[in-house]
């Protein structure tokens, strides 16, 4: 079953993913930017394109990878105040 939300098969090429590629190019701040970016898109679009169900999902998708980015942030910015503190 094609999964179009998830995994939708035409982004990627061979084994690599169009937004693991986009992530790669891009800085941390640009590529929060990007997630940011489709979040808004798929809110907007929700009634107006397609399935709202399926925009909905696409904007949680990138909510999710959103959160976890900023997790890994947020972690990031502990160990170094800890470590800066002893």
């Amino acid at each position: 079953m094609t999964d179009n939300v998830n995994h939708p098969p035409h982004y990627n090429q061979g084994n690599i993913e169009c937004l693991d590629a986009i992530e790669s190019a891009l800085t941390e701040s640009e590529y929060i930017g990007h997630l940011k970016a489709n979040i808004l898109k798929y809110i907007w679009r929700l009634n107006l394109k397609g399935e709202p169900i399926e925009n909905a999902e696409k904007a949680n998708f990138y909510l999710s990878r959103l959160i976890y980015k900023l997790g890994d942030e947020n972690l990031i910015a502990y160990v170094k105040r800890r470590d800066a503190n002893g």
